[in-house]
């Protein structure tokens, strides 16, 4: 039986280096955990799995990202996956950027730089609880 993904979209190497090992010591094998370093590359991914028949249950998304900041590519993905779960990563957005993304790409939660990974566990728990 094939496993849900996890995944994580931040252009910087070391953070999507940290959060896959850090979901690896949370959840273990339970998940695929996948990475994409902007948000074109993470609709490709998200694309690529749903046609191998893999469902994305949560993506966690940097805000500041070259060519297509969070919040936007939270909207596009929603747009059409809305019922994966988003989670906003982020060390400087903005207000106004987490409620569009709210409020236009249902994003859960924002998750601020730098995060401890009992605070990781706990929102994806709560994420994963929400059905």
């Amino acid at each position: 039986m094939p496993k849900n993904t996890i995944l994580c979209v931040d252009d910087e190497k070391t953070v999507l280096d940290s959060l896959k090992n850090q979901l690896r010591d949370i959840f273990g094998s339970a998940y695929n955990y996948e990475v994409a370093q902007n948000g074109a590359e993470a609709l490709d991914v998200v694309d690529e799995l749903t046609a191998d028949g893999l469902d994305t249950v949560v993506v966690i998304s940097d805000y500041i990202m070259p060519g297509m900041y969070g919040d936007e590519f939270l909207i596009r993905l929603h747009e059409k996956y809305p019922q994966i779960k988003k989670i906003m990563l982020t060390g400087q957005a903005d207000q106004n950027a987490i409620e569009k993304a709210r409020n236009k790409a249902n994003l859960l939660f924002c998750m601020h730089k730098p995060w401890t990974q009992e605070d990781l566990s706990k929102i994806l728990q709560t994420v994963l609880d929400n059905k």
